[in-house]
């Protein structure tokens, strides 16, 4: 059966290469870790992409700066509007901040409060809603229609795309560098952004690689859409603590890509989450949000095989408050 998504087109490994010469000073390249304790959980080894170092706390800064670098001037003047639980807003608003363009996010009211603070810290208007009577994306066009702003999408476009695919041109790169040849890889899925280029940059480095997309139970729409051959929705009755992996459905353009490169969609509980977090806090050194922990939690809940392998995970971001840290530590 044909699909119109068949007439995507999908980026390439030069697209990524061509944007990570455009985050350059940037984006930083952070680093790939491997810790005893968690290779001997795993009975492999797992090189771990701490993304949750990077600037703005997440990998969202690689896509929006690598789109909004690409506006021409009359486009920058109009300004950026994005829709975003937190991540793609405080990227967005950074390289917006970088760029010299003014920047309007469209974010839920009960986003994180560190991650409106911190997108309203980096010089972005923040316009509220709700997101379970409301339509970012509707309220998003409207804005741009108002004042003939450019719409920056989180996840469903090229640019952004090849811009967070650096975080796995960069893991290939790593991972050469130390004699590694990656068997697997687990990588976070919301709206499918980062697998998507991820895995169109390890597939180039690794061609028998297996790319695993990992998602919160309730928001296992990339997984379902797989096994379905076609994008499914997520029901709206759903809830998760990873408040940065809930699109409601894989976008046109991520799951085009993700059909053909993910061997398989991995789901974690909420609990599974919560022990990643402790586990990364404590053996790891590091502070990782829920949605950042999914590909922790899936190795340490042995989600897909790990023995005597040697698998890449990325930890996508740390953008989490102390308080709410506690609270769900508690």
């Amino acid at each position: 059966m044909h699909h119109h998504e068949d007439d995507l087109d999908l980026i390439g490994i030069a697209d990524i290469e061509d944007a990570a010469e455009a985050l350059a000073g940037v984006a930083l390249r952070t680093p790939l870790m491997e810790h005893p304790i968690l290779n001997a959980r795993a009975g492999g080894r797992v090189l771990v992409k701490a993304e949750c170092l990077q600037r703005t706390g997440s990998f969202k800064i690689r896509g929006a700066y690598n789109r909004l670098s690409r506006l021409s001037a009359d486009e920058r003047a109009a300004g950026v509007v994005a829709f975003s639980s937190g991540n793609h807003a405080q990227g967005v608003a950074e390289a917006a901040r970088r760029l010299g363009v003014r920047a309007q996010i469209v974010m839920p009211h009960d986003a994180p409060a560190i991650k409106r603070e911190n997108t309203r810290a980096l010089g972005a208007e923040i316009i509220a809603y709700d997101r379970y009577t409301q339509n970012r994306e509707q309220i998003a066009m409207d804005l741009c229609a108002q004042s003939g702003a450019i719409l920056v999408p989180s996840y469903d476009d090229r640019q952004i795309i090849a811009g967070q695919g650096t975080v796995g041109l960069e893991i290939a790169d790593q991972a050469k560098k130390r004699g590694c040849t990656l068997d697997a890889a687990l990588i976070c899925v919301g709206g499918g952004g980062l697998i998507a280029g991820s895995a169109t940059a390890l597939k180039a480095a690794f061609p028998a690689i297996a790319v695993h997309g990992v998602e919160p139970l309730g928001f296992d729409d990339t997984a379902r859409s797989l096994k379905a051959g076609k994008r499914v929705a997520n029901d709206l009755e759903s809830r998760s603590i990873c408040d940065a992996l809930l699109a409601p459905m894989p976008g046109a353009l991520t799951f085009a890509h993700n059909r053909q490169l993910l061997e398989s969609g991995v789901v974690v509980t909420d609990d599974e989450v919560k022990a990643a977090m402790a586990f990364a806090f404590e053996r790891l050194k590091i502070v990782v949000e829920p949605g950042g922990a999914v590909a922790l939690a899936a190795v340490l809940a042995h989600k897909i095989e790990t023995r005597d392998r040697i698998i890449a995970i990325v930890l996508s971001g740390g953008n989490i408050g102390l308080q709410d840290f506690s609270a769900l530590m508690a």
